[in-house]
């Protein structure tokens, strides 16, 4: 056998078995031995009978000298069997297990692992595991650490174990996956006993280098990707060079001049980062990372206006259309006194200046999703994406298409969510990266509290003292049906509830099922103060920009991560003014620790590699978290481990005749990556 082979190839796995299997995203002999055990049990304590002793866990051997199949009276049955060595003999029992009587009998050889305890008053093992010995063969269910793999019905550890000692026992030479430098240089366990130490680990010490091992592997096969992906970005064709040099620099000064304040140092770092960027042969391939309120709108309306004023169009796509719309108003407030053109393209809307679109070529589109199914566009210079995560990769390869019939443009992705430093070299390796880690001057730390529900009605008397703009932020439109979500407020309800709790303060509601005239009223109300309080989803976390609102309330703050948290309460305070964030939970599983580091924290990178290791990488980026690699040993949060990967990936990819064994590997990855202008 060979790891490309199918699994039905392994004996025993059948038709029925093979469906199973793929359930668990096992289809070939290679799905199946990297089908690594969730955890294992500790059944390594060998003892004789005579050496058991209650209440611990051991494992003993011997041979059955009765095995009974009992019914009582009440109805029930059990086995009962007598193990026997040569220092005593041990009662065995199993409950409701008839079937065992036919798979055990007198004189088997065997060994049991469990824990002693009682049955009738005597010493007894209750439902051991139990292996039957075969000479020159080693337990694999017992007497060792025992690995516990994730299941699916029909499909147990016990059997997965089995399957898997088969085709270790049977696998023909196995085709390294690492480079044998790093092997050697990382004191790295070869692949074949990897695999068998992390299965049916030989001692302690060998499964940790097994799991240290495969964690490198999957970080470096995802490095290599990314590295390999950045390349072949940075060889593609631009379809339009920009010239940033001093006449450009002399009108951006004078724009960056014009505005109504002052960057901030962080604003002008990144700003010179990008137009650095734009004047490079190679296709620009950026994050700009940043709080919201931290100013990366203007930082993104300056590389626009810069390749405006080389005669090249902009597209600039944000994820809702309230956001659009916010955009657009302010790119249009930005330049009227230039000479660019700013259009807006939606779903519910489209405005653009027709009639100067062939004889000028600096515009600016800000849309939508809607933007997808525009006709293609002609001489983009650059694209920006807003709040990238929250577009799927065919999306934004999509939008580039659209813009890439004569090359391809400098991209631009901008998001507030915190990205933890791991998290970039892993997973974001193919982009460069700059954030924004200053706020603009006056901004006043949110101060933040997580209320317990007991406290929840005083909570609601004093925001209605205060008398300021607030926001009611609830993680669902509806109330779900499934039970483990029932304590979930769904705003709808809650608007009603609040409506009678709250008055006289004026209520609003906002989700996304509303139609967009409806949307803008509301919020338009909102931010004219016709509304005191707006009860709304997660919408309000993306581009509801409402500057005297100060208080951010939220529901089932628990439900939420800890950059999501930080980024709704970054909507309060906006004007200068002292805001209050106030995270209601009735949460009993342990989250408020998590939730209070927001009381003292707010740096969102900080905030980010917190919630890492509480939640995982998923919940960082919110809905992109479908999307993400599921990895089953790498820490994300293990920076020592990532750099190396990078490193060896970087290594590889400039230097690949040095590496015979990647070449393979690397033309595959190349090939993919060949006609891709961005994924």
């Amino acid at each position: 056998m060979i790891l490309s082979d199918f699994v039905e190839k392994v004996p025993l796995i059948g038709p029925q078995n093979k469906r199973l299997l793929e359930r668990l995203e096992i289809r070939t002999i290679k799905d199946l031995l990297y089908h690594f055990p969730s955890r294992y049990q500790d059944f390594s304590r060998i003892v004789k009978i005579s050496e058991m002793v209650g209440g611990e866990t051991a494992t003993v051997f011997g041979t059955l000298t009765s095995v009974k199949n009992i019914f009582t009276h009440g109805g029930k049955n059990f086995v009962k069997a007598i193990l026997e060595d040569e220092t005593g003999q041990l009662p065995l029992i199993w409950f409701n297990q008839p079937y065992l009587s036919r798979a055990i009998h007198r004189g088997d050889k065997i060994g049991v692992s469990g824990l002693l305890g009682f049955f009738s008053d005597r010493p007894a093992m209750t439902s051991p595991e139990y292996e039957i010995l075969k000479d020159g063969l080693a337990p694999i269910h017992i007497g060792r650490h025992v690995p516990i793999y994730p299941e699916t019905s029909g499909i147990s550890s016990k059997w997965l174990r089995s399957r898997i000692n088969v085709v270790i026992n049977s696998l023909d030479d196995i085709t390294e996956t690492l480079p044998s430098k790093a092997i050697t240089e990382e004191n790295f366990l070869d692949l074949k006993t990897a695999l068998k130490q992390i299965h049916f680990p030989d001692s302690q010490l060998l499964l940790d280098q097994a799991r240290r091992r495969f964690a490198f592997e999957e970080l470096f096969e995802l490095s290599l990707k990314t590295t390999l992906r950045k390349a072949a970005w940075q060889r593609q064709v631009l379809a339009k060079k920009l010239d940033v040099s001093e006449v450009v620099r002399q009108k951006l000064d004078s724009f960056i001049s014009s505005l109504p304040f002052k960057l901030t140092s962080a604003q002008n770092r990144v700003t010179e980062e990008i137009l650095s960027d734009l004047s490079k042969t190679e296709p620009m391939n950026r994050l700009l990372e940043g709080d919201v309120g931290s100013g990366k709108t203007v930082v993104a309306a300056i590389a626009a206006y810069a390749a405006a004023l080389n005669g090249a169009n902009v597209l600039y796509m944000a994820p809702t259309e309230i956001l659009a719309k916010q955009h657009y108003e302010t790119f249009k407030a930005l330049f009227a006194e230039l000479d660019v053109n700013v259009n807006l393209i939606t779903g519910g809307q489209r405005t653009e200046h027709r009639g100067q679109m062939a004889e000028n070529r600096k515009q600016i589109f800000i849309g939508t999703h809607a933007l997808l199914f525009r006709q293609n566009f002609d001489h983009v210079g650059l694209v920006i994406i807003d709040e990238q995560h929250r577009f799927g990769v065919e999306q934004r390869a999509k939008l580039l298409e659209k813009s890439c019939t004569k090359g391809v443009p400098h991209l631009l992705t901008m998001t507030a969510t915190p990205i933890p430093r791991s998290l970039h070299l892993v997973l974001m390796g193919d982009l460069d990266i700059s954030v924004i880690d200053e706020m603009p001057l006056g901004r006043k730390p949110v101060k933040t509290w997580v209320v317990p529900k007991e406290k929840r009605a005083d909570a609601l008397e004093w925001l209605k003292n205060l008398k300021q703009q607030a926001f009611i932020v609830c993680p669902f439109i509806e109330e779900s049906e499934v039970e483990t979500l029932q304590a979930v407020k769904a705003a709808k309800k809650e608007f009603e509830h609040m409506q009678k709790i709250l008055s006289p303060l004026r209520l609003g509601l906002l989700h996304g099922k509303l139609k967009p005239a409806e949307k803008d009223k509301v919020v338009q109300n909102f931010r004219d103060g016709q509304l005191d309080v707006l009860v709304s989803t997660p919408v309000v976390e993306v581009g509801v920009d409402i500057p005297n609102a100060t208080v951010m309330i939220i529901e089932g703050a628990e439900r939420f991560g800890l950059a999501s948290l930080h980024q709704l309460r970054g909507r309060v305070g906006r004007a200068g003014q002292q805001a209050y964030c106030l995270l209601f939970t009735s949460d009993e599983n342990g989250n408020e620790s998590r939730l209070k580091s927001l009381e003292t924290n707010y740096n969102g990178a900080n905030l980010a590699e917190i919630d890492l290791k509480y939640r995982g990488a998923g919940d960082i980026f919110g809905t992109m978290q479908h999307g993400l690699v599921k990895f089953k040993l790498a820490d994300l949060s293990d920076i020592e481990l990532t750099n190396k990967t990078r490193r060896w990936a970087s290594e590889i990819v400039k230097n690949v005749d040095a590496y015979p064994e990647m070449k393979t590997v690397v033309k595959d990855y190349e090939n993919y990556f060949r006609h891709l202008k961005r994924s």
